[in-house]
């Protein structure tokens, strides 16, 4: 309930924008996130488990801050929005047994598997990100070369980041 309100919230708040996108290495920059418009209208099971991620990473890039929250990473962040993506794909299964996205149920695999953190650290770990102790890496290597052969990672934001004062038309203006 409490990731539903903070997800109606952020819709309110960070709504597609026309103004100018700020790209660096390919990555967008800025110290507001926008949400694509399709977010709100789009019903598909995996656009909307991808939005939930999106919306959990920039809330916590947001939390980390800086001048460029757009570029704010950590562990946790990544972490908690692997899984908040699987949570919602897992929901929309219960509800449609039927659904299938060959990397949405890998990624429910591993997290039944409990190797969702190692994941996290082996496929999308950073220099600068502090690791939790524990993480149960031998195991995950062998259970990862059984189960996950072919593996290729994905992240799919559902929105960009853009500067505030540099947009145009700022949403609510």
């Amino acid at each position: 309930m409490q990731m539903r309100i903070l997800a109606v919230f952020l819709l309110l708040v960070v709504t597609a924008c026309n103004g100018v996108i700020y790209t660096r290495d390919g990555v967008t920059d800025g110290d507001t996130f926008y949400l694509a418009p399709a977010a709100l209208s789009w019903d598909d099971a995996v656009y909307q488990s991808w939005v939930a991620y999106s919306l959990m990473k920039s809330t916590c890039q947001l939390r980390i801050g800086g001048d460029n929250p757009a570029r704010a990473s950590s562990f946790e962040c990544e972490f908690r929005a692997r899984q908040r993506l699987e949570n919602a794909w897992d929901e929309k299964k219960k509800h449609d047994p039927g659904l299938d996205d060959r990397y949405l149920d890998a990624l429910g695999d591993v997290r039944y598997a409990g190797f969702l953190a190692e994941y996290t650290a082996y496929y999308f770990a950073q220099k600068d990100w502090v690791l939790p102790e524990g993480l149960r890496t031998n195991e995950f290597q062998r259970w990862r070369r059984e189960h996950l052969r072919g593996h290729q990672a994905q992240t799919r934001l559902t929105g960009f980041w853009a500067y505030r004062e540099k947009i145009s038309n700022p949403p609510g203006a």
